[in-house]
C-alpha cells in the first residue's frame, strides 16, 4: 500500500463521511446554484450518499467503544456495498441519458428548474412537468452528472475495499 493513501485507510469512515456530505454539498449546490432541479434518479442518487454517510457515521461511533475496533472493516465492507449500489445506479442513469436503455416512468417529465411563473401557474392549477432523467442537464468532458457519479461512486467503493483489506491486515 502506497504511504499516501494509508492516512486515508486508517481513517477511512471519516473519509467516506466526508466525501458523502461533500457529494450531497455539490448536488445541492447544482440545484441551488445552477438551478437544475433533480430528476428522480439524481433524487435516487443522494440517497445512496446519505446512506453511505449514516453508515461512516455510525462505523465511527462504534469503532470507538470497547471492542469495537474489531468492526472497522465490517463498516468499511458495509460502505464499500454502498457505494457499489451507487455506481450500479449511476450507470443505470448514465443509459438511461444516453438512450441505451429506458428509464423509470417517473423521470418522463419536461427539462429543467421550476420557474416562478411556473409556480405561479400551478397555484392556478396548472401541471408542471418534473424534470426528466433522459435529458442530462449539464455535462462536462463528455459527461453528465450521472457518469461523473459513476466515476466517484466507483472510486469510493475500490477506496472503501482497499480500507477493508487494510485493516483485515492489521487485525492479522
Amino acid at each position: 500500500m502506497s504511504a499516501f493513501l494509508r492516512p486515508f485507510l486508517e481513517r477511512w469512515r471519516l473519509c467516506a463521511l466526508i466525501a458523502s456530505l461533500l457529494m450531497l454539498a455539490i448536488a445541492h449546490g447544482f440545484e441551488t446554484f445552477g438551478g437544475m432541479a433533480p430528476c428522480a434518479l439524481c433524487l435516487r442518487a443522494r440517497e445512496v450518499y446519505w446512506v453511505a454517510a449514516a453508515l461512516a457515521l455510525a462505523g465511527m461511533l462504534v469503532v470507538r467503544m470497547r471492542a469495537g475496533a474489531r468492526w472497522r472493516w465490517v463498516f468499511d465492507a458495509g460502505l464499500a456495498a454502498v457505494f457499489t449500489f451507487g455506481v450500479g445506479l449511476a450507470v443505470y442513469h448514465s443509459g438511461v441519458e444516453w438512450k441505451w436503455w429506458p428509464g423509470p416512468t417517473a423521470c418522463s417529465g419536461g427539462a429543467g428548474a421550476v420557474s416562478a411563473g411556473q409556480i405561479a401557474d400551478l397555484l392556478q392549477g396548472a401541471k408542471i412537468a418534473a424534470p426528466a432523467c433522459d435529458k442530462a442537464a449539464w455535462v462536462f468532458l463528455g459527461l453528465s452528472m450521472a457518469g461523473w457519479n459513476a466515476l466517484a461512486s466507483l472510486g469510493l467503493a475500490v477506496l472503501s475495499l482497499l480500507a477493508v483489506r487494510h485493516e483485515r491486515r492489521k487485525a492479522s
